[in-house]
C-alpha cells in the first residue's frame, strides 16, 4: 500500500524553540503523537476498506466489465494520490494543517456514507445478433449460475475454451453454439445511481487531497528539529497505518457479504468518522500544531472550502470521460494508444512527461554539477518508482478478481473468507515484517553493508515480479477447478510486502535529500506525481488481464486462470528484469547521489 509518511516535509514551521521531550509523553515520544496515530488509524480504516470492495462493487452489483471496472479503479486511485499537492499547499499557505485535515476527514466520510446508497444490482443482458436477451442468476449452493432467457427456454451459459460460447439445455445438451465475439454482455443499471457512486468517488478524492499530506506535516511538528527521536515517531505512525487497514480489510468485506455492500461501505464512514471526531475535539490536545500560518489580510479559509467543493463537479466529468474512453485501434501503435487515453490520462503523462525532462534542464542549467547528478539520481528512481507501484498496485484490481475467480478461498477446510478480504495479507505481513526489517537494515548497517537505495529499489523491483512468478507457479499445478489454493495468493502479498518495506519508507525521505533546496517541494510534487500516473497506469495494466463475463461472472474459468497467468508471468518477468537493470546501474546512480544514504 503507497503509505509513506517517514520523510520531513520541507514546509515545517520553525519550532525550535519548543522542547517536545519537556511534558508528558507516549512511548518516550511527544502525547499528542497518541491522538495523530490513531486519527490516521481510523482514516486507513475507512479508506482501505473501502479500497477492499471497490472493484468487487463496481464488477458485482453495477457490473460493470472488467475494462470499465479496473479503468474506473485505477482512475479513481490515481485521483487520490494527485489531490495531496493541492491540498499540501494550500495548507501550506492558508488553512493550517489541523484545519485541512479536519475538512478533508468530513469529505471523506460523506463520500464514503454515499456509497452506502447503491440501489438495486443491476440486471444483466446478453445481446446475440442484435437480439436483446434477459440473464437470470441463479444460487446453486455455494456458487451463482448464469442462464440465458429465450421465450420459455432457460439455457445456462458455457464459455469454452476457444472463444465460443454454448448455451446448454436443461438436460445438459448444447442448444445453441456462438461463435466467438458474438455474444456480447451488457447491464441495465439505473444511471441515478451510477452518478451518485461516482460523486461519492469524487469526494473522497477531494477530502484525501487534504487530509493525507497534513496529517503527516502535523507529526513532523511533533519534533524540533534535529530531533532524533523523529524516524522512530514516524515508524510508529506507520504503524497506525497498518493496524487500521489491517482490520478494516477483514471487517468491511465480512459486512459486505453478509448484509449488504451498504454495510461493508457504511462501516468505512463510521471509521471516518471516529477519525473526524478524535481531531475535531481534541480538548486542547493539539493546541499550537498545524495552525494557519500568519498573513496579513482576511482569512481565505471559506473560499479554499467553497472551490475544493467545486471540484467535486470537474472530478466527476473526468470519471465520465474515462469510463467512455474506447479502446485503441488494434495496429495503431502508440500514436494511437496515446489517442485513446482519457482526458485523465492526457494530463497525467502529459504533466509527468513535460516535468521530469523540465526539472532537469533547469538544475543543469541553474545548479551546480554535483547538484545536477543528485537530481538525476532522484528523477531515475522516480521513474523507476513508477514501474514498481504500477504492478504492485494489482492489489485492488486484477489480483482482487483473481481472488474471486480462481482462488480456493478456504482456509485449511475450516471457513473461508471473502476475496476483498484477502488485501488483509498485505498489512498483515507490513505489521509483522516491519520490525524484522528494521533490526536487518540496522545489524547490516552496523557492518557498513547496508544496502544503497538505489539497491532497495532493484530489490523491490525484483521482489514485485517475482510475488506474480510464485503465483503463476501455483497457477500450474491447479486441478479441474481452475483454483488455486489461497496460500499462493498469501505467498505472494508475502513477498510483496517484504518489496514494498525495500522502497515505501525511503521514497519521500530521499527525495527531500537529493533535490536542490529551491525545488524540494516542486520534486515532492513530482513524487506524488509518478505514484498517481502509476495507480491510472496499474489501471490499464489490469485491463489487459481482463476476462468475459456475464453478469460479472467468468463463464469459463479454464479460460480466466490462463488469461491472468499468462499477464502475471509477462509483468512479473519484466518487473524482475527491470529490477535487475537497476541493480546493474546501482553503483552509477550512488555516484552521483555523493554520499547521500
Amino acid at each position: 500500500m503507497v503509505d509513506t509518511p517517514t520523510a520531513d516535509t520541507p514546509r515545517e514551521p520553525d519550532i525550535t524553540h519548543i522542547n517536545p521531550a519537556a511534558g508528558e509523553t507516549w512511548f518516550g515520544h511527544p502525547r499528542q503523537l497518541a491522538r495523530l496515530f490513531t486519527t490516521e488509524m481510523w482514516e486507513r480504516f475507512g479508506y482501505y476498506g473501502m479500497r477492499a470492495l471497490l472493484t468487487l462493487y463496481l464488477t458485482k452489483h453495477f457490473v460493470f466489465g472488467d475494462r470499465e471496472a479496473t479503468g474506473l479503479y485505477g482512475g479513481y486511485t490515481a485521483l487520490v494520490y494527485l489531490t495531496p499537492l493541492v491540498g499540501g499547499y494550500l495548507a501550506d499557505q492558508y488553512l493550517g494543517s489541523k484545519r485541512a485535515v479536519k475538512f478533508g476527514a468530513i469529505i471523506m466520510a460523506m463520500g464514503y456514507l454515499l456509497l452506502c446508497f447503491g440501489g438495486e444490482t443491476a440486471k444483466p443482458y446478453a445481446t446475440i445478433a442484435n437480439q436483446r436477451y434477459e440473464i437470470q442468476v441463479v444460487e446453486q449452493a455455494d456458487s451463482e449460475v448464469r442462464y440465458l432467457v429465450d421465450g420459455a427456454n432457460k439455457l445456462k451459459i458455457k464459455g469454452n475454451d476457444d472463444g465460443t460460447v454454448s448455451l446448454l439445455a436443461a438436460d445438459g445438451s448444447t442448444a445453441r453454439t456462438v461463435a466467438k465475439g458474438g455474444f456480447e454482455s451488457g447491464a441495465e443499471r439505473s444511471s441515478f445511481y451510477v452518478t451518485i457512486m461516482l460523486l461519492a468517488l469524487c469526494m473522497i478524492s477531494v477530502g484525501n487531497g487534504f487530509f493525507k499530506p497534513n496529517i503527516s506535516t502535523m507529526v513532523g511538528e511533533l519534533y524540533a528539529q534535529g530531533d532524533k527521536r523523529r524516524d522512530a515517531g514516524f515508524t510508529i505512525f506507520y504503524m497506525g497505518i497498518n493496524l487500521g487497514s489491517l482490520f478494516s480489510q477483514l471487517l468491511c468485506p465480512f459486512l459486505a457479504v453478509a448484509f449488504g455492500w451498504w454495510a461493508g461501505f457504511g462501516l468505512a464512514a463510521i471509521g471516518m468518522l471516529f477519525s473526524w471526531t478524535l481531531i475535531q475535539f481534541d480538548g486542547g490536545k493539539l493546541n499550537g500544531y498545524g495552525e494557519p500560518p500568519v498573513r496579513s489580510g482576511p482569512d481565505r479559509a471559506l473560499g479554499i472550502y467553497a472551490l475544493a467543493l467545486l471540484g467535486i463537479p470537474i472530478f466527476y466529468l473526468l470519471f465520465v470521460n474515462l469510463m467512455n474512453a474506447e479502446p485503441p485501434v488494434p495496429g495503431s501503435g502508440i500514436i494511437g494508444y496515446i489517442v485513446s487515453l482519457s482526458l485523465m490520462g492526457k494530463l497525467l503523462f502529459g504533466t509527468f512527461l513535460v516535468a521530469v525532462p523540465g526539472i532537469l534542464i533547469w538544475s543543469f542549467v541553474n545548479g551546480e554539477r554535483r547538484e545536477f547528478q543528485m537530481m538525476l539520481a532522484a528523477m531515475v528512481l522516480i521513474v523507476f518508482n513508477v514501474v514498481f507501484w504500477t504492478l504492485f498496485e494489482q492489489a485492488g484490481s486484477s489480483l482482487t478478481l483473481f481472488a474471486d475467480r480462481n482462488t480456493d478461498l478456504s482456509v485449511f477446510g475450516l471457513f473461508s473468507i471473502s476475496a476483498g478480504q484477502t488485501q488483509f495479507f498485505n498489512a498483515f505481513f507490513i505489521v509483522a515484517l516491519a520490525p524484522v526489517m528494521s533490526i536487518l537494515w540496522t545489524k547490516l548497517a552496523a557492518k557498513g553493508i547496508e544496502p544503497s537505495i538505489p539497491v532497495k529499489f532493484g530489490i523491490a523491483l525484483i521482489g514485485v515480479g517475482v510475488g506474480f512468478l510464485f503465483l503463476v507457479w501455483g497457477a500450474s499445478m491447479v486441478g479441474p477447478t481452475f483454483k488455486v489454493a489461497i496460500w499462493w495468493l498469501a505467498g505472494l502479498y508475502f513477498i510483496h510486502s517484504f518489496a514494498e518495506l525495500c522502497i515505501s519508507p525511503v521514497g519521500l525521505s530521499m527525495i527531500t535529500k537529493l533535490s536542490i533546496a529551491r525545488v524540494v517541494g516542486l520534486m515532492m510534487g513530482v513524487w506524488f506525481l509518478s505514484i498517481s500516473v502509476a495507480q491510472y497506469v496499474a489501471g490499464i495494466v489490469a485491463q489487459v488481464a481482463s476476462v468475459e463475463t456475464v453478469g460479472g461472472q467468468v463463464t469459463n474459468l479454464k479460460v480466466s486462470l490462463d488469461t491472468y497467468a499468462g499477464v502475471f508471468w509477462t509483468i512479473g518477468l519484466v518487473s524482475a528484469g527491470i529490477g535487475v537493470l537497476l541493480l546493474l546501474i546501482s553503483p552509477l546512480i550512488k555516484k552521483w547521489m555523493h554520499g547521500v544514504q
